[in-house]
């Protein structure tokens, strides 16, 4: 029908009569019989005839025109999809959440742990009538603080090297308490006092 509409409005050579042309299904003369309408069958009509190649043939009855059938170009739309993670990066960020924080509270216990150690040790220094036996209770502490270093290190939360060191610090710091207040002679001294005896 929209090429129909087509011809009509170009061509000006046309006889006046089809001008009054109705693609209603009415004639110009209106009358209401579904006779006077035109009949659209299989693309024939009563007055118009259609040619089924790429060209179409519109056969009025004062002439023939052709028309040139004009191809249909449809354009698509595409969207692009929302940013989503895939399934198995959701996982990893989660696994990832979930050892970060269990990883923390393991450095955060040997941290605590070491803590406690160096202040209970800074506290016997500083006491003057310290007496050999309160070492012990430091000793518990460094246990302790011993034991959350290798958890840290066991979990991988801690290097090995990094819980080494720290042990180490806290026996360093131990063995300098003992030594300020007497308790423990180191083995390079012990020697220099015998051989200062033998001379």
């Amino acid at each position: 029908m929209a090429t129909i509409v087509q011809c009509l409005s170009s061509c000006a050579t046309l006889n006046s009569k089809f001008k009054s042309l109705s693609l209603n299904g009415a004639s110009s003369s209106s009358s209401s019989s579904p006779t006077s309408s035109f009949s659209i069958r299989r693309g024939v009509c009563s007055s118009l005839s259609f040619a089924q190649s790429v060209s179409q043939c519109v056969a009025f009855s004062s002439g023939t025109m052709w028309v040139q059938k004009k191809t249909v170009r449809h354009s698509i739309v595409c969207e692009a999809a929302p940013t989503k993670k895939a399934d198995s990066a959701a996982k990893r960020a989660r696994q990832a959440e979930k050892r970060r924080v269990y990883n923390k509270s393991k450095k955060s216990e040997a941290r605590t742990r070491m803590k406690k150690v160096l202040e209970a040790l800074d506290g016997l220094k500083k006491k003057a009538d310290a007496v050999p036996d309160e070492i012990v209770t430091v000793e518990k502490l460094i246990g302790e603080a011993y034991s959350a270093i290798d958890k840290a290190v066991k979990v991988r939360a801690l290097h090995k090297n990094t819980g080494a060191r720290r042990k180490s610090r806290l026996a360093r710091r131990k063995k300098a308490v003992e030594i300020h207040h007497g308790w423990y002679v180191p083995a390079t001294a012990q020697a220099a006092e015998a051989a200062t005896m033998a001379a």
